[in-house]
């Protein structure tokens, strides 16, 4: 397979260098096409002399004449920085020879010129490339110099959370001031047994090596780890103590590991204090030797401290505390035992409160003090000591608080009664008088008188400081001899792997005597580091037989000969403390004198004459004189001494000197501030009388010389190992890198030395293989030759002309430092121009393609478009004639219409014109008739109206004569009447008057007469006329009424038409506004009848929705309930494989004790040689399984073998330690009983029904005539149990047939109650069976226990138990027993009748529950037809209400139900409790009828075997005596090859079965026990002896599931035997029930699986990492890396190299294996599903343990890995065994490498598909990815967050690693065999003849 990569086309032109070139991608996938420049020729390459602070990268490798053409355009180069110490910058112009400055960009685009030394000329070095960028080794870089160091460890510490690096042979670590998950068991086991290079950097690779090369040289090893104070040495060193504990394990059971490792928080406590740079810095050094027994197994320890720093007890400086054991006694002081102490808060006491800062963030100094006590108790401080290491600890502290009173200047004293200095002494156990004169004074001794002189207040003040750090040294030193001996081997050590943690170098601003001791150990370590670098590449070369020149490295044996050599810095100290009035000052000036411009390493600062300045390794050191001749004597007042040592009340505080008197230890005398070696050296001499009072007069400076020594020899008899502890930053921020800081490190640590070093020689070292597989592209195909050493050489001296600089060794190719780079720049370019010819190849193949595909597509475009064309044109003529005659007929309608409207509005127009015309016309004449009607109404109107007032005129004038005249008269008359005369006037003229009238009146009756005869005829006529008047009058008056009426009509009519006409107008605009709002109605109508059907829609449709949300919520409820079972079931599955789990893993460790205990019984054995009295064990009753797993389980053994030993008489002289074997008897107890409670659970959850089925119907019989009857009413409660759920049955039947769908669906409420109630029914039915079974059990036990204890026969035959009855002579128990079974039996018949009626009671209730459905149903139809009724708007409020009250109804059934199926399960797991509990307390009742002469004499608990009245047929017959013949020829002496390969699988089950067929057969059941007790053991013992052998593991594990299958298949239960012929029914076992040996088989086939399993991760461990992670199975994909000093495994395919076919090959092994043997195929599924799980758990670790593994090159390998594998399941049809799922976190992982990892998509990708890996593998793997060319990119710390941000809320294991030792729990499924048991025959070859077919 061949990979192509498609390269970015640069920005800008790039140019052609010879050595790096920088690559830069842009957006458009394209690149120019480059030549390959030609090789320069090289020259000799200078030596490298510079020091570690004037780096030149030119010396490594480089030549001068070639610089021009290295720092071309854009090439990087570093350079120096005042605040990032080095800076990154890109050349803008090529450098030219003779240029004095260089054109620059730095990375933050700011451009400067970078001026050149005009002396040296120098060039800034150059930076690596990117692809070397992050290397787990720094010598694996290119260019070897301080700022490529720098970078790569930043690279690693910040953008990957990488605390750890190589360094050639030097683990670089630094500390990240966070916790982090990379230090548990897991990750100690992936380390364990690794090559140091085959695994990322670790402190774990660094031990694991130690303790490698250890076992493998028989050499000591020594592992120094130094650093600065808070980087993080106590932890590194803790760490890998930690790492020897847990790999080697300890010689013994007294925990020896635990011991070394409690002794850190004691060393923590006492040695360790908060400073302003760590709040746990060790204030002192130790050397720890750990010891080894010739296993390799941890035995003891021993430890040697150095430099303890006596002055922190006294002073602090700010922000700075005490040693931690004094803030732990104060916070404790409330403590009953420590109220004597008299403490109190830290702020107290002088010696505490002076830093100002008493309590640590984050720590509990309480607590910690509890942790310290425990560990001097584990280390065996009795509580005795304690309290008197606790009361000289408070008394340093209370004599701090002692202060002193000025007499004058030359005096003082001790206040009177002074509380502290009285509390110092009572504690001390002194007299207080003495100690507070010798306080204040001093004894002077002459050669002849002795003077006491009093002192000063400062001097009593140091005195009394003096004396407390005294005290406290010896007191430190005290406890390190006792925790030694704690930790003293017992047994000889044979070998031992010491730690060293020690200070590293150190200077300030004002720099004292023991920065000079430190500085001075430093230069020791380093000058050893030195040389043992230097030593290790002389042996590489020498083991390769290359020339070996010597290389120019920094010695710094002058600068120690300057320190110690005779007349150096300490000699002149030494001699000038001898001096009467020596000072600091004189010795300064015989310093200058001595050394001053005689030694180039010896400086006087120019601005002191009290100074000096010394050239370290690492840099120049300033120290103070003043000071240095008081700290180097360290004077302590021999009187007080004395009053200690008088003291007789506290016998610690003497021991404590007498230690110093006997011995001196280095620390009784030491430098202010650090103390030497606190032990002798490792074989210390003899010491000499009167020596002790010589060597008490060395000085400080002197002692530290020899400890020092001392530590040097014994480093230099190791090999050692070097950890060198970098602090990042100050302030401990975690994973902050403060450069300055680091540089600073780094060159005092002697890494960059390091670096120089390899860098002078030959740093680039590559395998002959590895370099052909890198750069095989560069050979031409004849270049290839058979020998691979011959064709590199070859090649090399093509690419390569100059040939010193590379070397060829036997195994290896060594380069000069650059020649990789020039030879990766050669190999880019070439790819690159493959590629760029790749590209143009593909681009014009694409272009051609993209041509062809582009002209056929244009012709067919062409081809359409001239279709399109003339269908266009076709069309267009079709509409210009369609259009023609369209504008001829509609030009002849527009004239037509024009036409026929102006005819029409002619005619309209005459018509209305005439029709104007006549109404004109008509109007007139209307206008006339009406103008006369008016005139002559109006012209008689007016006539009448004149003459009206005309004669009204008249009359009024006749009226006003007449009254006139009628006065005048009436004046006359009233003048008249007054005279009589005017009476008879006036009766004259009346007579006169009256006969005038008389007269008349006749007259008038004549004519009255004839006018009445012309009346009569004028009345006639008149009356003629009169009526013809009348009739016209009449006529007039009608015409005139008439006409009156017209008028009035017509007014009426007018009005009316008026009115009409404004009721018209009227009417009109109201129906105009009525039309409008009619229409407006309308539209609001059909708008609100649209709406209303809209809404009526929406109505339904919300109806839809409320019923399909009501169906989907009904239905989401049924399958929330569905899912909730299904995942309480696969809970439950799940706890059921945890207790399987843990089952097996007790059984395994069960297994594991069973082991050692045989082991230490032949331990025993073998050292007692005196006989045991009493009956000896065999193996077989060792083994029994049925004292193991039934009744008496093992403690039978563990209470036997005490027993014999309490006979032993010698038991005092036997070694055996007693508390450990009591221990291991308690511990098995204990196991077994979680195991049998664990065992008793399994059964009930996976056997319960056939187990209570088996035992209802194999209830043994019981005596005479009550057990009749007892049997008949156990049939009847049967019976009656048997209809009970009949009914129930028939119940559901009737309830599913009749109810409807809804209700009767699965997932219905109803339907669900009603199955939980038949479930919980059912189980209440199970639970009653298993307490008659229970009850049972209890008359069983009743009834052995009234046989008598000389029977050993507990069979239950009639016959027998009938004898036992007649030998019984207590009637009165018979009748007992009778009595309790009635009882009983009443008991249980209560109990099945009570449960009857509540059956009853129950089906009653699911019948009225019924009812009420129904009745529900039926209401809702009536609110349905009821809602049918309403308007549409109440309908469906209506309609809503009644959902929501249902949905409601519902809700509150289903949390009902909830609440009852909780109430149900609580019942029951208490009831499993109860069962529990009753079966173990019946299972602890029997175990105390066992009597101790019945364990001693029968070991095996008789198991209780029914008998069965059944026929049988067929089996193997062998004689009693036969039986350990049968087990050596068929088990113990069998070669399962022979047997898997020429026999029926499982033959050896057959055979073993159908002899216990025979012994069932014969009723004999102590020959069916012995059988199968043998055959276990039997097995065991194959196991035990050849248990690494998989054919023997896996014939034994296939041959033990069949024989237990067989028990199954025969054992007469009907759930067994459903696959059964009936011949083979007939052969079913017929008197004894082996349920409890099925258990016990079970339980061995567990114990061989976990053995097989084992079996098969030893062979595939090797396999695994080399084919599935280092194998290059696509050949070409990955590419090799340059790699550093830690040569990593060859991924190359070299002889003996683990492949991916060796990985399937094996496989293939061992599935054919597995076949042969006839292994069931559910358990070769489970077998395999193991190993891929092994296979996947293995890799995955590793991968995340080797940055050079994380590529998406390994990736592509991976994913192909893995595709064979499951290719190989596929293969072999077991894809559906689990086995790929077990793959999957792999898989994942491999497409996490492969997956784009850039933008926020990319981020949600990976966080979807990566389910299988927790959060800590997915962040790891990002961290970790590493690209292999220049072409990848690196993940940016920005992803990396967001992916974290991402998966934050996932709740998975913190863990890292994946747990390879676990082990699946595993089933064995009934498997049935179809193979008759009359056809098997015996073969000749297994030496069976004794054995006969029956």
């Amino acid at each position: 397979m061949t990979s192509v990569v498609l390269l970015g086309k640069p920005e800008r032109e790039i140019p052609k260098l010879p050595y790096e070139i920088v690559y830069t991608k842009t957006r458009d996938m394209e690149i120019c096409s480059m030549e390959i420049e030609p090789i320069l020729p090289g020259k000799e390459i200078p030596a490298a002399s510079e020091s570690a602070e004037n780096l030149r990268c030119w010396r490594y490798g480089m030549e001068i004449d070639v610089l021009e053409y290295m720092y071309v355009k854009y090439a990087r180069v570093w350079i120096p920085d005042p605040e990032e110490v080095w800076k990154s910058a890109e050349l803008l112009k090529d450098y030219k020879p003779g240029d004095k400055v260089l054109q620059l960009r730095l990375e933050e685009g700011k451009d400067l010129e970078y001026s050149l030394d005009p002396k040296t000329k120098e060039l800034p070095p150059l930076r690596n490339p990117d692809i070397l960028v992050g290397e787990n080794d720094l010598t694996a870089l290119s260019y070897l110099h301080e700022p490529a160091v720098l970078h790569n460890l930043k690279v690693r510490f910040i953008d990957s959370k990488l605390i750890y690096t190589y360094c050639g042979i030097v683990l670089v670590a630094i500390n990240p001031y966070e916790q982090l998950p990379i230090y548990g068991e897991d990750i100690i086991n992936a380390y364990s047994g690794q090559n140091m290079g085959d695994m990322d950097p670790h402190i774990f690779a660094v031990a694991e090596e130690a303790y490698k090369q250890m076992a493998r040289d028989e050499r000591n090893q020594s592992i120094i780890v130094s650093g600065e104070s808070g980087a993080g040495k106590t932890v590194s060193a803790k760490y890998a103590m930690r790492y020897f504990a847990t790999v080697s394990g300890s010689a013994s059971e007294a925990n020896v590991e635990e011991k070394v490792l409690a002794s850190n928080p004691i060393m923590e406590s006492i040695g360790n204090a908060k400073t302003t740079r760590n709040d746990n810095s060790s204030r002192f050094g130790k050397y720890i030797e750990i010891g080894f027994d010739k296993r390799y197994r941890i035995i003891g320890a021993n430890m040697r401290t150095y430099l303890l720093e006596k002055s922190r007890v006294v002073f602090q400086a700010e922000e700075e505390r005490n040693y931690h054991i004094f803030y732990q006694l104060c916070a404790s002081a409330a403590l009953p035992e420590f109220k004597t102490l008299r403490l109190g808060s830290a702020n107290y006491f002088h010696y505490t409160k002076q830093g100002g800062s008493p309590v640590i963030d984050g720590v509990d100094d309480a607590k910690e003090m509890v942790n310290t006590r425990q560990a001097c108790t584990l280390l065996g401080i009795s509580d005795s000591y304690q309290m008197g290491i606790f009361r000289i600890l408070a008394g340093i502290l209370h004599l701090g608080n002692v202060e002193f009173a000025s007499r004058d200047s030359d005096s003082c004293t001790v206040p009177p009664k002074h509380e502290p200095l009285i509390i110092f002494c009572d504690l001390m156990g002194v007299e207080y008088e003495e100690m507070a004169h010798w306080l204040c004074h001093r004894k002077l001794a002459t050669a002849t008188e002795t003077y006491i002189k009093p002192i000063s207040k400062l001097h009593a003040i140091n005195a009394r400081d003096a004396l407390a750090k005294h005290i406290y040294a010896n007191l430190f030193n005290w406890i390190v001899d006792h925790v030694n001996k704690a930790l003293h081997a017992t047994v000889k050590q044979h070998s031992f792997i010491g730690v060293l943690d020690i200070y590293g170098f150190e200077t300030f601003e004002i720099n004292s005597f023991e920065q000079f001791c430190i500085n001075y150990a430093n230069e020791k370590l380093q000058q050893q580091f030195n040389m043992h670098v230097f030593k290790l590449e002389q042996e590489e070369y020498m083991k390769e037989q290359i020339p070996w020149t010597l290389i120019d490295f920094y010695d710094n044996q002058p600068c120690i000969n300057l320190i110690e050599a005779k007349m150096g810095i300490l000699d002149l100290l030494d001699e000038e403390c001898k001096m009467p009035k020596g000072s600091d000052d004189s010795w300064a000036q015989k310093l200058y004198n001595t050394h001053l411009n005689k030694c180039a390493l010896f400086e006087k600062p120019r601005l002191s004459n009290k100074a000096f300045i010394i050239k370290h390794f690492a840099d120049k050191v300033e120290y103070q004189c003043e000071g240095f001749l008081e700290k180097n004597k360290d004077t302590v007042y021999e009187e007080q001494i004395k009053v200690l040592k008088s003291s007789k009340k506290f016998k610690l505080l003497p021991e404590l000197f007498q230690d110093e008197e006997k011995v001196l230890s280095p620390t009784s005398a030491t430098p202010s501030g650090r103390v030497p070696l606190s032990r002798m050296p490792i074989k210390p001499a003899k010491a000499r009388p009167g020596q002790a009072s010589k060597e008490h007069k060395k000085t400080v400076g002197h002692q530290f010389r020899n400890s020092l020594h001392l530590l040097m020899e014994t480093l230099n008899a190791t090999t050692p190992h070097y950890v060198r502890c970098i602090k990042p930053n100050d302030f401990k921020f975690p994973f902050t890198f403060d450069e300055k800081r680091a540089v600073q490190q780094l060159r005092a640590c002697g890494v960059l030395e390091t670096i120089r070093i390899s860098a002078a020689g030959f740093p680039s070292r590559w395998t002959y293989q590895e370099f052909f597989s890198r750069y095989r592209v560069l050979m031409k195909q004849r270049d290839v030759l058979g020998d691979r050493k011959q064709t590199c050489k070859n090649v090399l001296e093509k690419l390569i002309q100059d040939k010193d600089k590379y070397q060829f060794g036997k195994t290896k190719i060594f380069f000069r430092a650059g020649q990789v780079a020039y030879l990766e720049k050669i190999r880019a370019d070439k790819l690159r121009a493959a590629c760029i010819r790749i590209q143009k190849t593909i681009r014009g193949w694409l272009m051609r393609k993209k041509y062809v595909r582009m002209r056929k597509a244009a012709i067919t475009i062409q081809r359409h478009v001239r279709g399109y064309q003339a269908r266009c044109y076709a069309k267009f003529l079709r509409r210009t004639r369609a259009a023609i005659t369209i504008q001829k007929f509609q030009r002849m309608y527009v004239v037509r219409k024009r036409y026929q409207c102006m005819r029409d509005a002619t005619i309209a127009l005459q018509a209305l014109l005439r029709g104007y015309m006549v109404r004109n016309k008509y109007q007139m004449m209307l206008r006339e008739h009406k103008s006369v009607v008016i005139q002559k109404h109006v012209r008689g109107w007016l006539a009448r109206r004149r003459y009206g007032r005309t004669l009204r005129a008249i009359v009024y004038l006749q009226c006003c004569y007449r009254r006139m005249m009628a006065k005048r008269e009436l004046k006359k008359l009233k003048i008249e009447a007054r005279s009589v005369e005017r009476y008879k006037k006036l009766h004259i003229g009346l007579e006169n008057k009256i006969m005038q009238l008389q007269r008349k009146i006749d007259e008038q009756n004549k004519e009255y007469k004839s006018l009445l005869e012309k009346m009569s005829s004028l009345e006639i006529t008149y009356s003629t006329e009169t009526e013809k008047l009348r009739s016209d009058v009449e006529r007039l008056r009608m015409s005139e009424e008439e006409a009156k009426n017209a008028t009035n009509r017509v007014i009426s009519l007018q009005e009316e038409i008026a009115k009409l006409r404004r009721e018209l107008h009227q009417t009109q605009s109201e129906k105009k506004s009525i039309e409008e709002w009619a229409d407006k109605y309308k539209h609001e109508t059909e708008q609100l009848v649209s709406e209303l059907k809209e809404q009526n829609s929406l109505l339904k449709t919300e109806k839809e929705e409320l019923n399909r949300r009501i169906h989907d919520q009904a239905r989401e409820i049924t399958e929330s309930m569905e899912k909730k079972l299904v995942e309480e079931t696969k809970q439950l599955e799940l706890d059921l494989n945890d207790e399987r789990l843990r089952y097996q893993n007790l059984l395994n460790e069960f297994s594991r004790l069973e082991e050692r205990y045989d082991d230490l019984k032949d331990e025993m054995n073998l050292m007692v040689s005196i006989p045991k009295p009493g009956h000896k064990r065999t193996d077989s009753t060792h083994s029994s399984n049925e004292s193991e797993y039934t009744f008496s389980s093992e403690i039978t053994e563990a209470e036997d073998l005490p027993l014999r030993m309490e006979q032993e008489p010698s038991e005092k002289k036997a070694p055996l330690d007693m508390s450990l074997f009591l221990k291991l008897q308690k511990r098995v107890s204990e196991l077994e009983q979680e195991k049998q409670s664990l065992q008793d659970e399994l059964d009930r959850k996976e056997e319960q029904a056939l187990r209570a089925k088996a035992k209802e119907e194999e209830r043994p019989p019981i005596r005479g005539a009550e057990l009749e009857y007892e049997s008949l009413k156990r049939q009847e409660l049967e019976s009656e149990n048997k209809k009970l759920k009949n009914e129930l049955n028939e119940l559901q039947k009737a309830l599913t047939e009749t109810r409807a769908p809804e209700v009767t669906a699965p997932g219905a409420p109803a339907y669900r109650v009603l199955l939980d109630q038949l479930t919980s029914v059912s189980e209440e039915l199970e639970v009653r069976k298993e307490e008659v079974l229970i009850l049972r059990s209890q008359l069983v036990s009743q009834k052995e226990a009234i046989q008598p204890k000389e029977d050993k026969n507990t069979m239950t035959d009639a016959t027998i138990l009938l004898e036992d009855v007649q030998k019984m002579k207590d009637k009165g128990e018979i009748a007992q027993a009778y009595i309790g079974l009635k009882e009983t039996n009443r008991l249980l018949e209560s109990q099945l009748q009570s449960q009857k009626k509540s059956h009853e009671n129950e089906l009653e209730s699911l019948r009225g529950e019924i009812q009420s459905l129904k009745e529900e149903n039926n209401r809702q139809q009536q609110l349905l037809a009821q809602n049918l009724q309403l308007p549409p708007e109440a309908r469906i409020e209506a309609s809503l209400q009644h959902e929501i009250t249902r949905l409601t109804n519902e809700n509150l059934d289903l949390m009902e139900q909830l609440e009852k199926q909780d109430k149900t399960v609580r019942k029951l797991k208490k009831q499993l409790k109860v069962f529990a509990k009753k079966i173990g307390e019946l299972e602890v009742g029997q175990m105390e009828n066992i009597s101790p002469g019945q364990i001693i004499d029968e070991p095996i608990r008789p198991v209780n075997i029914p008998r069965k009245e059944k026929d049988f047929q067929g089996m193997l017959e062998y004689k009693k005596e036969d039986e350990q013949k049968l087990v050596k020829n068929l088990i113990l002496e069998l070669k399962p090859r022979g047997v898997a390969v020429n026999l029926i699988p499982g033959l050896p089950a057959y055979i073993l079965f159908m002899c216990v067929r025979h012994a069932d057969y014969l009723n004999d059941d102590q020959k069916v026990r012995s059988l199968l007790t043998s055959t276990i053991n039997g097995i065991k013992k194959v196991l035990k002896k050849r248990g690494d052998d998989f054919e023997t593991v896996s014939f034994w594990l296939s041959n033990t599931c069949r024989f237990l299958h067989c028990l199954k298949q025969y054992s007469g239960e009907e759930g067994f035997m459903k696959h059964n012929t009936p011949r083979q029914n007939e052969h079913c076992l017929t008197n004894f029930d082996l349920a409890e040996y099925r258990q016990v088989l079970s339980d061995l086939a567990i114990q061989i699986y976990q053995q097989l399993v084992r079996v098969l991760e030893n062979i595939l461990q090797p396999m695994i990492v080399s084919g599935m992670l280092e194998h290059e199975t696509i050949q070409g994909v990955s590419g090799v890396k340059p790699t550093g000093l830690r040569k990593r495994t060859s991924s190359i395919a070299d002889e003996g190299t683990y492949t991916l076919d060796s990985i399937i090959r094996q496989l293939n092994s061992f599935h054919s294996v597995m076949c042969q043997h006839g292994m069931d195929p559910e358990l070769i599924k489970q077998v395999v599903k193991q190993m891929f799980y092994i296979i996947g758990a293995v890799t995955l670790n590793n991968l995340l343990l080797r940055k050079d593994m994380c590529s998406w090159s390994k990736g592509m390998q991976i994913r192909y890995n893995v595709s064979q594998l499951e290719e190989w399941l596929r293969d072999k049809n077991l894809m559906n065994s689990g086995a790929k799922e077990t793959l999957e976190p792999l898989i994942q992982a491999a497409q996490l490498l492969q997956v784009k990892k850039k933008t926020d998509e990319d981020a949600e990708a990976i966080c979807s598909m990566c389910n299988a890996l927790t959060t800590a593998q997915i962040v790891k793997v990002l961290n970790l990815y590493t690209p292999v060319n220049e072409f990848e990119e690196r993940v940016l710390v920005s992803f990396i967050r967001t992916i974290q941000v991402r998966l934050r809320d996932r709740k998975d294991s913190p863990q890292l690693l994946m747990d390879a030792k676990h082990i699946f729990p595993v089933t064995f499924p009934f498997n049935p065999s179809s193979l008759a048991l009359e056809t098997i025959q015996i073969p000749a070859s297994l030496g069976l003849g004794f054995i006969s077919r029956v």
